[in-house]
């Protein structure tokens, strides 16, 4: 089995909305619009976690059968959490902030476009052919570079939100703060996968890289 096609299915981003400082004077409306929208957002940021644990704990040397089934998975559930971002984006309203209206707009149809992506990533995972190992390491290929589009689209989904006061105010709320995943891992994680909760300075999962050098087993 490709262990370093498979590690590459590990980067799938977690949307973290958490960033490195905040300031303690933000307006009340600003505020109230942070807790309104992160209280809807926290149950789908834990389940991209969660996707997310689930195809790092699947180990890279697993039988086809069982990597693309936990891929499948979490792909599905990543889009599902997505259209439920762009919701909560929708019914929080417009924030109070400079071009609001403009940023939640964005984010909402940056949001539903990933998701559609992540979509046809299961799409793709649900064909590969299991039957054969060098075929599968193969479909596994256009799907970790795939992916690899993807997830610049998921950190910009909601980079506007994530800017200035709004953003600030979002990250003293519980509900937008990086999450912990509770899928217990199932076997080692892959080669070079990183932790599910890892974020970057930026507040951002740092995505593994594809690697075409990889040689089956």
């Amino acid at each position: 089995m490709n262990k370093k096609l498979a590690a590459a299915l590990s980067g799938g981003a977690v949307l973290v909305l958490v960033l490195s400082g905040c300031s303690d004077d933000e307006g009340d409306k600003v505020n109230d619009w942070a807790k309104t929208f992160c209280d809807q957002a926290q149950p789908q940021i834990q389940k991209r976690a969660n996707a997310n644990q689930l195809i790092i704990s699947t180990a890279a040397d697993s039988k086809p059968e069982t990597i693309k089934a936990a891929d499948s998975k979490a792909f599905q559930d990543i889009a599902d959490a997505d259209r439920a971002l762009a919701k909560a984006v929708e019914s929080a309203g417009a924030p109070p902030v400079d071009n609001g209206q403009k940023i939640q707009q964005d984010a909402v149809k940056e949001l539903n476009a990933t998701a559609v992506a992540y979509d046809g990533l299961k799409k793709q995972v649900d064909a590969l052919d299991t039957s054969n190992q060098q075929k599968f390491a193969d479909g596994l290929k256009v799907v970790s570079d795939n992916l690899a589009k993807i997830q610049n689209m998921d950190q910009d989904a909601v980079a506007k939100l994530q800017a200035g006061e709004l953003g600030q105010a979002m990250a003293k709320q519980p509900g937008c703060q990086t999450p912990k995943a509770s899928v217990p891992p199932s076997a080692s994680p892959k080669a070079g996968a990183p932790d599910a909760g890892a974020t970057t300075p930026a507040g951002k999962t740092p995505a593994a890289k594809p690697s075409a050098s990889a040689k089956t087993e």
